[in-house]
């Protein structure tokens, strides 16, 4: 991987938090470069496991009010709810490409 649309993301930890890591990747066949992209997308995706683990530790390490945690999960839902009403399904999507096929035959 590489090239301009590439960043490197680069923290520190203790040597002895890095061992335990590689050896649970190790455990788990995973590279650390599987795994942070894994943990990156499943938290920009809002993946509910994810995100429940970082309010946990938001809230445990007063990083936000349990109030501001709240008022965020409850946005997150709403979108959610939002998104739902606009998912059409197989046949839905079918029967719109079927009229427009009838309107428009020449297509």
């Amino acid at each position: 991987m590489g090239g301009d649309d590439v960043k490197r993301v680069v923290f520190y930890d203790t040597e002895a938090r890095h061992v335990e890591l590689k050896i649970r990747l190790d455990h788990d066949d995973m590279s650390q470069s599987e795994f942070f992209r894994a943990m990156v997308t499943g938290y920009i995706s809002k993946n509910e496991l994810i995100l429940s683990y970082i309010d946990d530790y938001r809230e445990s390490n007063i990083i936000q009010s349990k109030t501001k945690i709240q008022n965020s999960q409850k946005l997150i839902q709403k979108g959610r709810k939002t998104m739902q009403k606009f998912i059409i399904d197989e046949d839905e999507r079918d029967n719109i490409f079927d009229l427009i096929a009838q309107e428009h035959p020449d297509l």
